[in-house]
């Protein structure tokens, strides 16, 4: 292989370094998304997509058990973000 090519050889010791500092910036970089993505407006907004999704599958003829277990999954997805912030979240509380 041509020497450009190397591998790099890291120590423990700087693994353990990396792994701390994207511990640290992981965390804070998905609650600033959860904040942008749930704050006061775009919880507004979150509410009426939700309704509107909600109004369009009964509209259609589905039951309300039908519209209600399409409009839980619909929010799940949405919620992915919020759910992965908090998730990291607690994992680096509970190491402190």
């Amino acid at each position: 292989m041509p020497e450009e090519h190397k591998e790099r050889d890291f120590k423990p010791e700087d693994v353990k370094e990396i792994l701390g500092v994207v511990s640290e910036k992981i965390p804070a970089l998905l609650n600033s998304l959860t904040d942008s993505i749930y704050g006061k407006e775009a919880s507004a907004k979150f509410g009426t997509a939700v309704a509107n999704f909600y109004k369009t599958l009964k509209d259609s003829g589905m039951t309300d058990e039908q519209a209600f277990k399409l409009t839980e999954q619909y929010m799940s997805s949405l919620n992915l973000a919020g759910t992965l912030a908090k998730a990291i979240g607690r994992h680096g509380e509970s190491e402190e």
